[in-house]
């Protein structure tokens, strides 16, 4: 890909449970700790790409969920379950973190890692994704983690040149298959969505007769829990998937 992360590629360079039984002491205890955190992380310095760096239009976060597969989550517990990894920059920060992550092709179970920009939670009902939706590719066991790579160096790299649409991406791990998506702020935009789809091939360099799939956050938070019987029975009859060698 023709963007400034090819010459670096190879430089070193988220409900707590409470106790009805707890005094006011403790509460007000528990009020403080809470407090006291929320200041910290008003306090925390802002990631900014260091000297001599090369930095990224957007700073981006990194994150990793992992559940038990067939059962249906809230948002609440969903969110819970998200752990955030950490933020970066620039190119050589996003190296330093992507350098030391586990490649999705070798995660076992039910796990995802998701990629967004600074400040977006990688949840449908986030306020920048909720009007949008996500492009949906199924690939075959094995493809997962070469396709995110380039997704990503995609996303990161501006690729896409649809302004500020772009929120992140995610790859999914699951038993048959793995599933990767890039996730945007507008479903409505249709000429925005058929760029990103169009991209999308080019940059995973994917058959003419892939199958991909454009579905809205509106739909999915619709569905029963996150993971309802609809969208199981889709994934059970949907067999087509990226299929390249």
């Amino acid at each position: 890909m023709n963007n400034k992360f090819d010459a670096l590629k190879d430089d070193d360079s988220g409900d707590h449970d409470q106790n009805e039984e707890n005094s006011t002491q403790k509460d007000g205890e528990k009020e403080k700790t809470e407090r006291d955190k929320s200041q910290s992380s008003s306090r925390r310095k802002a990631v900014v790409p260091g000297p001599a760096e090369h930095p990224l239009q957007y700073n981006y976060t990194f994150w990793y969920s992992r559940r038990t597969p067939g059962r249906p989550t809230s948002s609440q517990s969903y969110e819970q379950n998200i752990k955030q990894i950490g933020t970066f920059a620039s190119v050589e920060q996003f190296w330093r973190f992507y350098s030391h992550m586990v490649r999705p092709g070798d995660l076992t179970g039910h796990s995802d890692f998701h990629l967004f920009k600074e400040g977006i939670k990688p949840m449908w009902e986030d306020d920048a994704n909720k009007n949008g939706g996500k492009w949906i590719i199924r690939l075959r066991k094995g493809l997962a983690s070469r396709c995110w790579e380039n997704l990503i160096l995609a996303m990161l790299g501006e690729q896409f040149m649809v302004g500020e649409e772009i929120c992140g991406a995610v790859v999914s791990v699951r038993f048959q298959e793995d599933i990767i998506s890039i996730w945007n702020k507008t479903a409505s935009d249709q000429a925005t969505t058929a760029r990103i789809r169009d991209t999308l091939r080019r940059v995973l360099n994917l058959p003419p007769n892939t199958i991909m799939e454009y579905k809205t956050h509106t739909d999915s938070i619709k569905m029963p829990g996150r993971l309802g019987p609809q969208r199981l029975l889709f994934q059970n009859l949907w067999k087509p998937r990226l299929n390249v060698p």
